[in-house]
């Protein structure tokens, strides 16, 4: 898959995954949802780089660097939600939600992006 492509489609993806918390208005969002949705995004955007790069440099480590990447990811995103959920007083419910939508879509895009590339490699 083309690298312009991916960022294309990554774009696309970021701007209808933020419109749906902004068309649903402030009820079903944490306070600060949108620092929430910026960090996922921005471990989603450091994924698809690090795939990108090494696709580019060492195709053969490619599946190793999404399993690598992707756990850096949980583990970071695990870290921030630790740290979201005990400064900020909030419903820890609508966090949940919140964070399960942004972190398992991002997580299905690095996964439709692996799947679409290792499918061009053959």
């Amino acid at each position: 898959m083309k690298t312009q492509k991916i960022i294309l489609q990554f774009v696309v993806f970021v701007a209808i995954l933020a419109a749906i918390p902004a068309l649903l208005g402030s009820a079903w969002l944490v306070p600060k949802f949108w620092v929430l949705f910026f960090f996922v995004t921005a471990f989603t955007v450091i994924v698809i780089a690090s795939l990108l790069a090494v696709q580019r440099i060492k195709p053969e480590l490619y599946a190793q660097t999404f399993l690598a990447t992707t756990i850096v990811k949980m583990l970071g995103c695990m870290a921030f939600a630790l740290i979201f959920v005990s400064k900020i007083h909030i419903d820890k419910t609508v966090f949940l939600l919140d964070f399960a939508y942004l972190y398992f879509l991002n997580t299905a895009f690095e996964v439709y992006v692996l799947l679409c590339n290792l499918r061009n490699q053959n």
